[in-house]
């Protein structure tokens, strides 16, 4: 199964005044992401407000990324649920309409407690889509699942047939590359922290990864992975550096749901606002997030058009 290299993006869900889905940015923000150098896009997760989202919404979403993204570029859609029915039947139509691949991430609720719930919750997923590289998606910050993810490669493993990897969205840098040394490298490792790409190179050998600040830092995001690639260590902790005051800011202004979503219309790509119950920018919030990237020479350095 093919493992990714490079990075995939995890965009955000353009949305109209009145709360519907705008489908109209996508051409132009999947050609932005591909100029920049991102290999892929893993739609409908946390980012992209999967959750908050309808099932038909979600399909249609997936559609017009499939329809209108570069030759080459993944689309990874994410299909967890509250409803593992309706997790199921996302999965088919991803496999339907064409996509690269699916994930999905343990629900919200109820909260998967042992790792045979998560194994089942996987497999009856992935079996919607037995074409597809499917790739779980852990991060316990969000529903609090923070189940041993070795134990999880090795329940899982010569089980799911179409498993694929993790997406591994947690600070753990040993359990990661315990993760990505099973069996000699057998899964698809991904990190999700663009805050710790340069660790992860150095300590785990990662070969791809999935972040969400990648919408309007990737190139920063992936001039780390390449001043590490031709040994300048320096030139990669500088980039990780910038990286890291990127989110500093973000998170003055609740993360990168919210306050990375705006940064989209700062660097002229609108998508809209948050659906509820996000609490979205203000004006004169927007305006102290622009002085502070300012300050730090963003705008000099981030995602170009």
């Amino acid at each position: 199964m093919e493992k990714i290299k490079g990075l995939i993006d995890a965009p955000f869900t353009p949305f109209y005044e009145n709360g519907e889905i705008n489908l109209e940015p996508i051409a132009d923000y999947a050609a932005m992401l591909y100029k920049n150098g991102l290999k892929g896009v893993f739609i409908n997760g946390s980012s992209g407000e999967g959750y908050m989202l309808t099932e038909e919404e979600r399909m249609r979403l997936a559609e017009e990324w499939v329809a209108k993204s570069p030759v080459g570029f993944k689309v990874i859609v994410h299909v967890g649920s509250t409803c593992v029915k309706s997790s199921r039947r996302l999965a088919e139509h991803a496999q339907k309409i064409g996509a690269w691949g699916i994930g999905a991430m343990a629900p919200p609720f109820p909260k998967v407690n042992r790792i045979e719930e998560l194994v089942a919750y996987c497999e009856e997923i992935a079996a919607g889509a037995p074409a597809l590289p499917f790739y779980f998606y852990h991060i316990p910050a969000f529903n609090g699942v923070f189940l041993p993810m070795l134990s999880f490669l090795e329940a899982v493993d010569g089980r799911i047939p179409n498993f694929a990897g993790i997406k591994y969205t947690f600070e753990n840098m040993y359990e990661y590359n315990q993760c990505r040394l099973y069996k000699n490298g057998k899964f698809d490792m991904l990190h999700g922290q663009d805050e710790t790409i340069l660790p992860c190179l150095a300590m785990g050998g990662a070969q791809g990864g999935i972040g969400g600040t990648t919408n309007y830092n990737g190139r920063e995001l992936n001039a780390i992975i390449e001043a590490w690639e031709r040994g300048d260590i320096e030139a990669a902790r500088e980039h990780q550096n910038f990286s890291q005051a990127v989110i500093n800011v973000i998170c003055h202004f609740r993360g990168n749901i919210v306050g990375g979503k705006r940064i989209m219309k700062l660097i002229g790509l609108d998508l809209g606002k948050n659906r509820t119950p996000f609490q979205n920018m203000t004006d004169a919030e927007e305006a102290q997030m622009k002085k502070e990237l300012v300050e730090i020479g963003f705008f000099e350095r981030c995602n170009k058009f």
